[in-house]
């Protein structure tokens, strides 16, 4: 994207208005009551941002109108509509599903950041929508390699089949497996039918955390490369929205921000906003680091660490000049067992204690298309 076209950069989270009316007039739109021009700017989308939502009121010619709606809905804007003309339907029709899946929730402060969340998945939705079009047949995807180091054999079924179920990309795993050895028979029974590319590397238990990732990348033949954390869960859309992020932002790096994250001996989920997304920042959630593999190998790698790896690397990367940008969080969860189970090493009263929200059970957000 060109700079000053429309981007999710700098979505509200927690709006300050009420909704407002997308309408038309003398074959203009008019955003909350402001004539605009085609093609919408992102200095058009900064003034929206406040809004909890804009309501679509169809006018009577079809001009522009989707040229509208879909410059808005790349940008986040919570676009919306009681009602979808038959019109918009044959033209869009996943569009029009879109536009009536969703109305603003309560203003109920009690329910606010539930409605905030419903509202940012809705969004989500949208920019996805507008921004992906339709690949010609027979065209390449982007290839990721998808680099993860384990020491838990019963993790690795579950996290294999949540890479295998990726969409719109083409995937290889390097696995470093990190003092277990490849017969191991719950290492056999996950890489047995997986339905992808994979390259094991086996270190022993001594080798820092940092040294097997960079022996696994090592084997990477993707254009790009992401870390995935072994315990972690991901939505099926979590590396193409990725590579969203990365192309709308023109940023060396990209990742999500932590936000939810499953307290397993607790059986609670909690979600945390205090950490903004959509904003250029020099840090994301170490499981989603995502860049180009030339740049991966220019920063030079991780540092060969026990622990830390994830923020040695962006501390490297931000020094080293790249770029780094935090996108929403709705389709990753962290999963938090006892404190010495994890090289991010913070007790599970922490997360309690800045928890914007708390539910029994794991709850993701409807983004991970949990079973």
């Amino acid at each position: 994207m060109g700079e000053g076209d429309p981007t999710p950069l700098g979505y509200v989270r927690t709006p300050s208005a009420g909704a407002a009316d997308l309408a038309f007039e003398d074959g203009r739109p008019r955003l909350a009551g402001e004539a605009a021009n085609l093609p919408l700017s992102a200095a058009d989308i900064v003034r929206l941002r406040p809004l909890d939502g804009l309501r679509v009121r169809w006018p009577h010619g079809r001009a522009d109108v989707l040229e509208t709606i879909l410059g808005l809905a790349s940008a986040g804007v919570p676009v919306y509509a009681d009602d979808v003309p038959a019109w918009v339907e044959e033209a869009d029709a996943g569009l029009a599903g879109l536009l009536t899946s969703w109305a603003p929730g309560p203003r109920d402060a009690s329910l606010r950041s539930v409605s905030d969340l419903r509202r940012e998945e809705h969004s989500l939705r949208l920019r996805r929508h507008a921004t992906r079009p339709a690949r010609p047949h027979g065209a390449a995807v982007p290839k990721v390699s998808v680099v993860m180091s384990s020491k838990r054999p019963h993790l690795l079924g579950s996290a294999l089949a949540q890479i295998a179920r990726q969409r719109d990309v083409e995937v290889e795993v390097l696995l470093g497996l990190h003092g277990v050895p490849a017969s191991h028979e719950e290492v056999r029974r996950a890489l047995d039918g997986f339905p992808l590319p994979v390259t094991v590397v086996e270190a022993d238990e001594a080798t820092p955390f940092g040294e097997v990732l960079n022996q696994a990348a090592a084997r990477a033949g993707g254009d790009e490369i992401t870390k995935w954390d072994d315990d972690d869960w991901y939505s099926p859309e979590h590396l193409s929205d990725l590579l969203l992020a990365r192309a709308y932002s023109g940023a060396d790096i990209v990742g999500t921000t932590a936000e939810f994250f499953y307290l397993e001996p607790l059986n609670v989920t909690i979600r945390r906003t205090d950490y903004t997304s959509e904003i250029w920042s020099d840090h994301v959630a170490g499981g989603t680091i995502f860049l180009a593999r030339a740049k991966f190998q220019e920063i030079g790698g991780f540092e060969g660490v026990p622990r830390g790896v994830d923020a040695q690397f962006l501390k490297a990367a931000h020094a080293a000049g790249a770029r780094i940008y935090r996108t929403q969080g709705l389709g990753y969860v962290l999963r938090r067992s006892l404190a010495a189970g994890h090289t991010w090493q913070l007790p599970l009263a922490h997360f309690l204690r800045v928890a914007a929200n708390q539910w029994r059970g794991f709850r993701p957000s409807l983004i991970l298309e949990a079973s």
